[in-house]
């Protein structure tokens, strides 16, 4: 019985030795004699030492962090961007045979693809259409990875970083644009307040008396004022009023000062 059991020993320790196991978010990439034999799926895969060998890719989305990357924009601006770039694996057989690295490879394409991009476009257009920029960076990376059999799902600018002297230009533009839109405002404001009053006056102009009893409203408010000294402006048309009174009462008009 001995050299039996010793036998099932042998056999149970190389049978264990052989399994491999295969995550959920994993793939396994088979090689037998050196060539690709196909796509093992999650679980326990029996892997013949020496004549084959399993290489497992992880299939989860993952993110790349683009360091900076110095550029010039469109308008001959140095600027220094960062992205971060998400992709999945969707053929793990290919992402194996067909690029020796593709996680390096991808940050690779990344970076010079962000490049090219950056130099396609103005700074101003790069400061305000950066999901569209990202979008068509995206589109580019995807087109080159897809031979490698990665899907890039997205690219996110993170910083967009200019030289100092022009954040101050820049600054300086801002405070400009909005000075220049509070005078736009006050001068409308002002064209406004000038049409209320022509309008308001042609009115009072049309009504007969209308005058008279707007300079009696005014002298009514100026008589519940505390102060001791008014001063106010009679029209030329008082006069003539008070002139018509005058003639009625009898007293010469010689009597009655005009102001003009």
């Amino acid at each position: 019985m001995g050299p039996i059991i010793s036998i099932l020993v042998f056999f149970v320790i190389l049978v264990l030795a052989m399994l491999r196991q295969i995550n959920q978010y994993e793939r396994g990439v088979m090689f037998t004699l050196g060539r690709f034999t196909g796509i093992k799926e999650p679980g326990w895969r029996i892997v013949v030492p020496v004549f084959q060998s399993l290489t497992k890719v992880d299939i989860r989305t993952k993110a790349v962090d683009v360091p900076d990357q110095e550029a010039i924009t469109k308008d001959n601006i140095p600027v220094k961007i960062n992205a971060v770039v998400y992709y999945k694996i969707q053929d793990a057989g290919k992402a194996i045979l067909e690029v020796e690295n593709f996680f390096w490879a991808t940050s690779q394409v990344a970076q010079t693809t962000m490049r090219n991009a950056v130099g396609e476009v103005t700074l101003d257009e790069l400061l305000q259409n950066r999901a569209e920029i990202a979008d068509r960076i995206k589109i580019a990376v995807d087109k080159t990875t897809d031979p490698w059999g990665i899907d890039v799902e997205s690219v996110e600018l993170k910083d967009v970083i200019i030289p100092e002297n022009l954040k101050r230009t820049i600054s300086k533009e801002a405070e400009a644009e909005r000075e220049k839109r509070s005078v736009i405002i006050k001068a409308e404001g002002e064209k406004i307040a000038a049409r209320n009053i022509t309008d308001a006056a042609a009115m009072l102009a049309e009504a007969p008396g209308a005058l008279h009893l707007r300079t009696l409203q005014s002298i009514n408010d100026l008589s519940s004022d505390q102060s001791n000294t008014t001063i106010w402006m009679v029209p030329v048309e008082g006069f003539a009023a008070l002139r018509g009174m005058a003639e009625k009462l009898g007293v010469k008009p010689d009597n009655i000062t005009k102001v003009k």
